[in-house]
């Protein structure tokens, strides 16, 4: 299989092969960001709390995803019947 590099350079220049952060990638950039902190006692309390409620966001958006995917494939089921 042959790679067209100009097709390739053509979507980047004009922007095609641009996709936008997923949500995911935002809560990863946060988690690492937040480990790179440094401060005092007091501060490295509220980012444990902060870690932990991007924990609990991310558990949260996994769980938020498998009930979107689980509706969309009832969705086609249903679909699929109707135009039966």
């Amino acid at each position: 299989m042959s790679t067209n590099y100009d097709k390739i350079a053509r979507r980047f220049l004009l922007g095609e092969a641009y996709e936008p952060p997923t949500t995911d990638s935002y809560i990863q950039s946060l988690e690492e960001i937040i480990s790179n902190i440094k401060t005092n006692i007091g501060g490295q309390k509220r980012l444990d709390i902060a870690k932990s409620h991007l924990r609990e966001i991310r558990r949260n958006f996994r769980r938020l995803n498998n009930k979107v995917y689980k509706l969309e494939e009832q969705l086609k089921i249903l679909e699929e019947e109707r135009s039966k």
